[in-house]
């Protein structure tokens, strides 16, 4: 039984419901393939939506012990974040067997609410902008027992909580399901993408005879025009630093000084000269330019397909050519410069072929930004509910229909 709430100004603090109580004992080095489930708090970040019944992280019985042990409607909350915006992350475990928690975890207990309804709320924006006017730190931001216990939520009765806790499960479980498929289709991408641009992986130690070795300076001129050049372009901006079909952000610049950028036109490539080793490069589908810190270069269209090129740079064989290539005392200061870019050699299938590959390899790209769509548009559905539902906007009627 939890502690009867004490209501003011109809919301509940987190003192009046439970007792806190830390996780302990855990490191990375204490896990195992398999044992004692066991939830770390990098996990509660990276693993784990609002509730979860099945841990991924296991320990031995030994350092089990040593553990906090976790109990069936126990909130974890993350202690320790990189940002006051993420500190406090919160998760009800819903499991039944034995599991644990490690160090930098603080576990609310016996608050005798639904635990998925209250997990929902601590994670809702309400309760975040408490936890991050609460956490302390810069470079890493914590949060305490005594912090928590000032965070206050909104309680309709029990039997409320429970219906729109099922309401908002319905949205997860969707979101889970979408997330699932975009995690198999990019799987079948990255297969396909190394059956296509490396068969000898499959076995045959030998390229087909129809491939033809090239160097890149062969196939890719280097575009050296200034944004000087063009009127009234768009200014390209690189998500992560990478150009994408639906993915750039565009701003008339005709009023800007575009002498310092460069001119990128509809499929040319650029690649971030200082991270292409970490594969940052896309193919352009506009006009316009692109910051400094990127080279441009344009392929000739009789020999190499543009998008058969982009999907190639990506590729993990690619990436590490680009690697050893890269000039530079450490990775920070790496650079490919066209000079060095073009003496790399590959190997290309004929350009009927470079076609086919590029429509199934766009194709299923297309898959995977529709499913992100869809599950960003149910993020914001759920977002809106969450904000209705979770602060008493509006109420849900418990009556069986």
């Amino acid at each position: 039984m939890g502690k009867v709430p004490i209501y003011r100004e109809g919301k509940v603090f987190l003192s009046d419901l439970g007792e806190f109580t830390k996780g302990r004992g855990i490191t990375r080095a204490d896990l195992v393939q398999s044992g004692i489930p066991c939830l770390r708090y990098g996990d509660l970040y990276t693993t784990y939506g609002d509730v979860t019944d099945e841990l991924t992280s296991f320990v031995s019985e030994d350092t089990a012990r040593r553990a906090t042990s976790l109990h069936h409607g126990d909130i974890i909350f993350a202690a320790s974040g990189e940002t006051a915006g993420e500190i406090g992350k919160a998760v009800a475990w819903l499991g039944n067997g034995t599991a644990v928690a490690g160090g930098d975890t603080i576990i609310l207990r016996g608050h005798g609410q639904d635990p998925t309804f209250l997990a929902h709320a601590l994670n809702a924006d309400d309760a975040v902008r408490q936890k991050s006017r609460l956490g302390k730190g810069h470079s890493v931001v914590h949060i305490h027992e005594a912090e928590l216990a000032r965070v206050s939520v909104f309680l309709p009765p029990v039997s409320e909580q429970r219906k729109i806790g099922e309401i908002l499960r319905t949205w997860d479980e969707a979101i889970e399901e979408l997330e699932a498929l975009q995690t198999a289709k990019q799987r079948q991408y990255s297969g396909l993408a190394k059956s296509f641009f490396d068969p000898c992986h499959l076995g045959s130690y030998r390229r087909p005879d129809t491939w033809k070795e090239v160097k890149l300076g062969d196939v890719f001129q280097e575009r050296t025009q200034s944004g000087r050049d063009g009127d009234k372009l768009l200014s390209i901006t690189m998500s992560e630093g990478v150009i994408d079909r639906d993915e750039v952000e565009r701003k008339d610049t005709s009023t800007e000084d575009k002498s310092r950028y460069k001119l990128i036109l509809p499929d040319d490539i650029g690649y971030n000269t200082m991270r292409m080793w970490q594969g940052v490069s896309g193919l352009s589908v506009h006009r316009g330019i692109v910051s400094p810190a990127y080279t441009v270069v344009t392929p000739d269209q009789r020999r190499v397909k543009a998008g058969y090129a982009a999907h190639l740079f990506k590729s993990r064989r690619m990436v590490f050519n680009f690697e050893r290539y890269s000039q530079g005392m450490t990775s920070d200061t790496w650079n490919l410069k066209y000079p060095a870019f073009s003496k790399i050699r590959i190997h290309l299938p004929l350009y009927k072929q470079q076609e086919k590959q590029t429509e199934i390899l766009d194709a299923i790209k297309k898959e995977i930004r529709l499913l992100d769509f869809k599950a960003c548009a149910l993020r914001r559905q759920k977002r809106g509910l969450m904000q209705r539902l979770l602060t008493g906007e509006w109420n849900v009627s418990t009556e069986e229909t």
